[in-house]
């Protein structure tokens, strides 16, 4: 799954560490299959956004071409279409299993303050706790960078995309995006290449 699919589990892992002792967190966690996302020491780091971020200019197809890993994504051509309703985003996240289907998750997304539009929440059903969504960087009409974060009792666990309007991404754009989360203090050890090959039959 694409980027705000994420949340899933980021809320599952919010009522985890609202309902355990902070020593049990981590064993949780890995009970949880958590494994395969980046857990680090401390609090979530807390980069600066896009500015003056346009919600409208942002919505459409989005492609995802580098991720920190989620152990529940499990295909490829991983995108994300958006489209914006009554200042509410509706999301719909697509990615192709290895046995051809194709696997979709609806959810919707607003700014968890007017004032800083670039800072969504999104929420994938009734109840379950928002996880978050900034957009640090986009042009709106090539690339954007996502970043995710949630405090765990001690640790946290975060997410980063590189997303864009293609199934490709110019290799120096790619470096400049690497490296505006690396000034922001966020570990990038982990940010690999998602697969964006034989996706013919993904929704147009």
């Amino acid at each position: 799954m694409t980027s705000m699919s994420s949340i899933l589990l980021d809320s599952i892992w919010k009522m985890a560490a609202m309902q355990i002792p902070q020593l049990l967190c981590l064993a949780v966690l890995s009970t949880l299959g958590v494994s395969a996302q980046t857990i680090h020491p401390g609090k979530c780091p807390e980069p600066p956004v896009q500015q003056n971020f346009d919600v409208p200019r942002y919505m459409g197809r989005w492609h995802e071409i580098q991720k920190l890993p989620a152990f529940f994504q499990k295909g490829k051509c991983a995108q994300a279409t958006y489209t914006l309703g009554d200042g509410v985003v509706k999301v719909v996240n697509d990615e192709l299993l290895s046995d051809g289907t194709i696997s979709s998750i609806e959810g919707t997304a607003k700014p968890t303050d007017p004032s800083e539009p670039a800072k969504l929440e999104v929420t994938f059903f009734p109840g379950a706790p928002a996880g978050n969504y900034w957009v640090l960087k986009t042009d709106y009409d090539n690339y954007t960078l996502v970043y995710g974060c949630s405090n765990l009792g001690g640790v946290y666990a975060n997410y980063a995309w590189i997303l864009s309007r293609s199934r490709t991404l110019p290799e120096e754009t790619v470096a400049e995006l690497r490296a505006t989360l690396t000034s922001s203090g966020i570990i990038i050890d982990k940010l690999t290449d998602s697969e964006q090959t034989g996706c013919e039959s993904m929704p147009k």
